[in-house]
């Protein structure tokens, strides 16, 4: 396994290439509501990353066909829009999507509740996103990779829900998908040493039942195999020596305090 650690120059590339999908990120959950498409959705990402002088790294990435990973209520990940597919009031929508800025990638996603949703699907959606954070935590120059995993799990747990096994977050920079592989769930070992210059994509999948998926006949859609409710919250991490900077957060969605699920 190679772990990349970035130059400065790289560095700069990737902080503006998380910045506007950031931005992309916002823009598709003002859009969203009730009657529109997912191929509406992923229309809307894609215009915007372009409007950038990006380009969308999902599309055609080992053969999928859209710019954004729409998926609804059971679908974990990598749902593919489709005109058919129309987003209805209650539903929780997870968005995938990454761009390419001066040849450096960025990766995020967000799951978001569509009107009024059920009081267990908001309390997974946070439980998801506030896993993200208790991972972090651990993200810094001399600590070990595994140790992100084994937060993320633990935390997730303690709501009783499941970390999906079968995905896992991974290692960026020049290239969508690098080494090292980040699991959300507990290793024999503790990983790799985490250095400043490493590049992350953590990603924790949560379901509200079994972590057990199945693919469609797509070959890309995910679904939970029990049928419950999955979240998706994603953001791609530059590793320092005193902890780690969020690279596709905005400055005023920086999180801090307590979760919402523990008050």
């Amino acid at each position: 396994m190679s772990v990349s650690i970035k130059s400065p120059r790289q560095i700069e590339n990737m902080r503006e290439a998380g910045r506007l999908l950031a931005i992309v990120h916002k823009e598709l959950h003002k859009a969203l509501k009730p009657g529109m498409s997912t191929w509406d959705i992923d229309r809307l990402g894609e215009t915007i990353i372009r409007d950038f002088g990006c380009i969308p790294n999902f599309k055609n990435y080992n053969g999928y066909p859209a710019s954004i990973c729409v998926s609804v209520n059971d679908e974990v990940v990598h749902g593919i829009p489709s005109k058919e597919h129309i987003i209805q009031e209650g539903d929780i929508v997870s968005l995938d999507g990454g761009l390419i800025y001066n040849g450096m990638h960025s990766d995020a996603a967000r799951t978001w509740g569509v009107g009024e949703v059920s009081l267990e699907a908001a309390r997974l959606m946070e439980v998801t996103r506030q896993s993200f954070f208790e991972g972090i935590k651990l993200a810094k120059e001399g600590n070990h990779l595994f140790e992100i995993s084994a937060a993320i799990q633990d935390y997730v747990e303690s709501f009783g829900y499941s970390v999906v096994r079968d995905l896992v977050g991974h290692g960026i920079g020049t290239h969508l998908h690098e080494d090292p592989q980040i699991p959300n769930f507990r290793q024999k070992g503790r990983g790799l040493k985490l250095q400043a210059g490493m590049t992350l994509a953590v990603e924790p999948m949560v379901n509200a039942g079994s972590y057990d998926v199945e693919w469609l006949d797509d070959d890309w859609t995910v679904v939970t195999e029990d049928g419950s409710l999955s979240a998706h919250y994603e953001n791609t991490i530059l590793i320092t020596k005193d902890g780690c900077e969020i690279l596709t957060l905005l400055p005023e969605e920086q999180k801090t305090g307590v979760s919402d699920a523990e008050k």
